[in-house]
């Protein structure tokens, strides 16, 4: 089984719910193991915009990375995700962080995540739930997250999260 972890971010609509269905959806797919407490952050790159709920989910899977890209993509649109802008406003965003301890170039996918290391509101939770899981990508983030300054990043925990049944059964 291989480990990934996945980052989902949402900005439209009723978001707590959307971080949810995303998770829902995901279960039907791969074991979840883990999610993260919800973090709300400013938006990065395209200003005008609300604020985003951000988690980071740790799942198994023996589908390749590109068929869990494919997974991804599909439960995006299954939730009516829509590209209008780049780094604009969107219903839900999963993106693949990490696939075990590889690296991974292609057109289409970029394992470590190409921007991870710069974005506190990705790397606060991928830590939080991964904190004895050990590879060179996971210890680099944790590197980078000592020296970037969280407040000036506008990420603040929204709502601690116990266990991933307690997320998706709880109501909004």
């Amino acid at each position: 089984m291989n480990d990934v972890f996945l980052s989902i971010g949402t900005n439209i609509g009723e978001r707590e719910n959307n971080l949810k269905q995303a998770v829902r959806l995901l279960q039907h797919q791969f074991e979840v193991i883990n999610v993260s407490s919800i973090y709300e952050t400013a938006p990065v790159g395209y200003l005008d915009q609300p604020s985003f709920l951000n988690i980071a989910v740790h799942v198994k899977t023996s589908k390749s990375p590109f068929d869990t890209l494919f997974t991804c993509q599909a439960i995006e649109n299954e939730l009516g995700r829509v590209r209008d802008i780049r780094w604009g406003p969107r219903i839900i965003d999963l993106d693949i962080l990490l696939y075990n301890h590889e690296n991974i170039e292609a057109e289409n996918l970029i394992v470590p995540h190409p921007r991870m290391y710069e974005r506190a509101f990705v790397l606060v939770p991928l830590v939080e739930i991964a904190p004895n899981f050990a590879c060179e990508q996971l210890a680099q983030a944790r590197q980078k997250l000592d020296t970037l300054d969280r407040e000036k990043e506008g990420i603040t925990q929204w709502k601690t999260i116990a266990t991933v049944d307690e997320f998706v059964r709880s109501e909004s």
